[in-house]
């Protein structure tokens, strides 16, 4: 009898309660990193996640032009997050949502702090690999003509939404990034799954996220088609907003919610 229950309790999905503890510490761990560690891990994390870039291209470069296309090559999208979260790199709106359960568990200024570092550490190397490898595309010469006029078509078109539904936009893109952080724990072999559906869902909502935007941002401005002043006020702040609110104020919040009345006074399960 003892051992059925056993082997029932461990078949069973993961409550809420559990897979808190979990991300809170991988949240810890996430703020113990050294400097150099995070600066790094967000550098190659910037760098793989143009293979979403690079996915949609040779996609639609291989297919008709159909209905059902858009569809389809969509599903390039999720190549570069394979990579970075299978490998577990820092991931803006991905690793750095960790960080916020310890944040809002301690509730103390140098908790913030701690977070306000690697938030900061973490974009900036995205952004850094992003640069690198939006040159590599537009200038390297490893991509035939119609891959990079494909990846230009799609620059354009991430960021070419007004600020504010740009803003709008990427408020479902955080939430979806975020869902992938808490439903990963308890998915039992089926992370692949789970993150191409997830980022699938971004690219074919036409949902903006801003570090594989940054690549499609960089792309056009190292190509001279975007100026610095609309790719900062007009894509990259207002995308940043939007994930961050999705993924911390709308998601995180809502999930702390769950188990506030159940962890102890110190934030632990």
């Amino acid at each position: 009898m003892m051992a059925n229950e056993r082997l029932l309790r461990d078949a069973s999905r993961l409550n809420s309660k559990l897979i808190y503890e979990l991300i809170r510490r991988e949240g810890e761990e996430e703020l113990d990193r050294p400097f150099n560690s995070l600066v790094w891990s967000g550098i190659a994390a910037g760098l793989l996640i143009s293979f979403s870039v690079l996915g949609e291209a040779v996609l639609r470069a291989s297919m008709p032009d159909l209905p059902w296309r858009y569809l389809v090559e969509n599903l390039g999208y999720s190549f570069g997050f394979l990579l970075v979260i299978l490998g577990r790199m820092q991931l803006f709106t991905e690793n750095t949502i960790t960080t916020i359960f310890p944040l809002v568990a301690r509730r103390s200024l140098t908790c913030l702090r701690s977070v306000a570092r690697l938030w900061l550490v973490v974009l900036g190397a995205n952004i850094i690999g992003a640069a690198v490898a939006a040159g590599f595309m537009a200038y390297s010469g490893a991509f035939s003509e119609p891959i990079v006029a494909i990846i230009g078509d799609l620059s354009r078109h991430a960021t070419g939404f007004p600020p504010t539904e740009a803003f709008f936009r990427a408020i479902p893109a955080g939430i979806l990034v975020a869902s992938i952080v808490w439903t990963m724990p308890g998915q039992n072999g089926n992370d692949v799954l789970l993150i191409v559906l997830f980022t699938w869902l971004i690219a074919a909502g036409d949902f903006t996220h801003i570090i594989a935007g940054s690549v499609e941002m960089w792309f056009l401005i190292l190509r001279g088609e975007l100026g610095a002043g609309p790719a900062i006020f007009g894509f990259f702040l207002p995308v940043l907003a939007g994930n961050v609110i999705g993924g911390t104020a709308v998601f995180t919040l809502l999930a702390w919610g769950q188990v506030a009345n159940e962890v102890d006074e110190d934030g632990t399960a």
